[in-house]
Formats: structure tokens, sequence, C-alpha cells
């Protein structure tokens, strides 16, 4: 029989004392959106998939944070974060279904339920994985292959042809590639080849310029752009690099139609309010009415909103929680983005710092283009907010990117765990010397 020694309690009941913070807050989150959901479906009369929602969303946010961190040691904050938005999503989307009689909500909780699972995976990818260099080859061609698929077989959506269609499932190979971009880029960039990976980048680039896809193509480029600054240091190179997106940016302004109605919409919106301007102009009402504390959830005119529950739900949570709200919001993206620096700053092979540093560029990128858009600092472009529009190809992407970020946090645990030991055994015969010395 195993005797636990006096040090080792003393560790477990720290360990212990430490935790009890983190699950109250975790207690919070889970009474906060079972709360919400209750809430909502009680509301006129009682609906079953809301109750149904109240139980799963708190149950996947106690797996999500309780259960899968002990398989390996995760960023518990981020998680926390990651976890806080998902449930967000699905709230407003719920909260938006019981009128519109949709189950987008619902839908959204399997979709985050989905993303946990590849969640795991990608972190136990980067964790276990040693040989990348016989993967990297495969994946360089899988995704080449797997993003032009929507130019023979996918159908055009809001000007862009890069959605594919399986019996009546809907996917978007360009968000399946973002974390084989994070992982190509990173590697080829670690190992000096520099061909391999001008090459991969601008396939990719072709292929969404092909499929018309300009704000994915922006939201590669801009990973692309910071991954090379952060490896490379060079100001005038990453300087030539916004010099050609901008040329890239005319030259779409100049052959896409599409572009040319955002980017006029975006500049005034009330000169054609009916038209082109109509749905810029009615988020801009819409956070406008919601003032500092919302109108209350559930509540609001959210479905006057086209698309509303992907490009626009940062305006729907202006609205039915308020401006307050909704700063606080981007307030834990901010949060986000400083760990997942932290996380590549602490990484001791560049590999792993890359991948992690790729991840964090992708999801900020991707939250800044789609915040400013929305704000009307620039044109409205179509990417979704990460892990809380609507939209399953997203949802489980970006839980497959925090995947990675969670992988390098693991191996950076496992480096301080291992350098502890290490000066613990280097000092315990200095130790056992000086008690000998004083012995005598």
């Amino acid at each position: 029989m195993n005797r636990t020694t006096p040090e080792q309690q003393a560790r477990r009941e720290k360990r212990q004392r430490r935790r009890q913070p983190e699950r109250r807050l975790v207690a919070v989150e889970m009474l906060f959106f079972f709360s919400a959901f209750l809430l909502i479906s009680l509301k006129e009369r009682v609906d079953w998939m809301g109750i149904m929602l109240a139980f799963l969303v708190p149950a996947l946010i106690h797996f999500a944070t309780i259960i899968i961190p002990r398989g390996f040691a995760a960023d518990k904050l981020l998680m926390g974060i990651v976890n806080f938005l998902c449930a967000l999503g699905v709230l407003i989307l719920y909260s938006t279904d019981v009128e519109a009689g949709t189950t987008r909500g619902f839908q959204q909780a399997l979709y985050y339920g989905i993303g946990l699972v590849v969640m795991f995976f990608t972190s136990l990818l980067v964790c276990k994985v040693r040989r990348w260099d016989k993967l990297i080859w495969l994946l360089f061609v899988g995704s080449v292959g797997f993003i032009a698929l929507p130019l023979v077989f996918g159908k055009e959506y809001q000007g862009a042809q890069n959605w594919i269609f399986v019996g009546g499932i809907s996917v978007q190979p360009s968000e399946a590639v973002k974390l084989a971009l994070v992982l190509l880029l990173s590697w080829f960039m670690s190992e000096q080849r520099l061909l391999p990976w001008l090459g991969f980048l601008g396939a990719c680039m072709l292929i969404l310029m092909l499929q018309k896809d300009l704000g994915t193509a922006l939201v590669y480029y801009a990973t692309a752009l910071i991954l090379f600054y952060a490896n490379t240091g060079s100001l005038t190179l990453t300087g030539v690099g916004l010099a050609g997106a901008a040329g890239a940016a005319v030259v779409g302004y100049k052959m896409f139609h599409h572009v040319k109605n955002r980017v006029a919409a975006w500049q005034n919106p009330w000169s054609d309010y009916a038209g082109t301007g109509y749905q810029l102009a009615q988020v801009l009402m819409a956070i406008a009415s919601g003032g500092l504390f919302g109108v209350g959830l559930g509540l609001g005119s959210p479905r006057v909103i086209p698309v509303y529950f992907t490009d626009c739900i940062f305006a729907v949570i202006c609205e039915q929680f308020g401006v307050l709200f909704g700063i606080l919001t981007l307030a834990l993206y901010v949060i986000m983005i400083l760990r997942g620096i932290s996380t590549a700053i602490s990484a001791r092979r560049s590999f792993y710092g890359l991948i992690a540093m790729g991840v964090t560029a992708m999801l900020g990128v991707q939250t800044f283009i789609i915040i400013a858009g929305v704000l009307k600092m620039i044109p409205l472009t179509g990417v979704t907010m990460p892990f809380v529009s609507y939209g399953g190809s997203s949802l489980v992407s970006s839980m497959g990117l925090i995947g990675l970020l969670q992988g390098v946090s693991t191996l950076n645990q496992k480096d301080l765990s291992y350098d502890y030991q290490m000066s613990r055994a280097a000092l315990e015969p200095e130790q056992a010397e000086e008690n000998r010395s004083f012995g005598r």
C-alpha cells in the first residue's frame, strides 16, 4: 500500500487551494449561462430546446475547463476565455432562434462540442509528434487540393465561391486549412526554407482570389506577414509585404463588383440606405440602440440585420447586452492574444514558438477585421467573429487553432517542470554536504 509523504500531502493541499478560486469562477460562469438559457426558454412558452441548452452548455463548460485539462497542462485562463466566448455565441444565437423559428443555437452547441474534441486532438498532435518532416509535405499537398475544391464543386454565396455542399452539409475548406497554414508556415520558417513557404502561401492566395474570398485571403496574408516579421525582425521586407498587400487590395477593388459595393457602403451607408448601405446602417443603429447597458437578453431587432448571425453578431451583442459588455468581450480577446504571445515567447524551439505566434496572429487579425468592419473602421469583409459567430467550419477550426496553442503551452510547462527537477537534483548533493558539515 502506497503511503503519501508529508511533503506530497502538503503539495496536494496547496494545489487544491490554488484551484478553489478557479473552480468558483467556472461555477459562476456555468450558473450565468444556465440562468440565461432558462430565462429565454420560459419567456413566453416553455421551449424544451432552451431547457436542454441550459444543461448542455454548462456541461460543456465543465468538461472543457475541469475534465480536459486533466489530460494535459492546459492554459486554464485561455480555456476559460474560449469557453465563455463559445457559450456566449450559443446564447446569442438561441435568443434570436425563439422568434425566428430556427435552430442555430442548438447547432452551434453541437459544433462547440465537436470543436472541443478537435481541440483535444490538435493539442495532442503538437505534444506527441516529433518527426514533423514526415507530415509536412502530406499537409502541403492535401491542403492545396482541399482549399481548391470549391472551384470545382462549390457554389457562389455572397459574392464568393468558397463553400462546398455535401448531402445538405456545407463546408468551408479555407477554414480547415487555417490549421495547416499555421503548421506549414511555421515549419518552413523554422527550417529557413523560404521557397516552400512562398509556394504554399502563394498557392493559397491565388486560389482564394479565384474564389473571390478576399476576407480569408486577408487573414491568411496578414498571419504570414506577422510570422515573417516575428522570425526575421526585418522591417524593410515586412514593409515590402505591406506594400504588396495594398497593391492587391487596389486590384481586388478594380476587379470585383461586390468589393466596390462594400467600399461604397463603408464610405457612406446612408447614401444608399435601402440598397448596398442597408447592412452597415442597421449594424450602427443596433449598436446605438443598445446604449451602455443594452435592451435586454432576447430583445431588440437583430433579424433586420442581414446575416446578423455571422458577419454582424457583435452588433447583436452590443444591442442586447450594451456597449460596456461589448467592450468587456473585446477585452477577453485582448487577454487571449496576450496569453498567446506569452506562450510563443516561452517556447524553447522556434517551430513551437512560431506555431503559437501564428495561432495568435490568425485569431487576432480575424477578430480585428470583423470588429473594425462592424464599427465602420474598415469595409465589411465577411469573415466571422472567432468562437462567437454561427458556423461549424469557423468554430471547429478556431477550436483546432486553440488546441495547437494549448499543445505548445503544455510543452512549455513540461520544459519548466524538467528544469525544476534538474535544479533540485543538482542542489540535493550540495544540501547533503552542507548538512554533513553542520553535523560535524
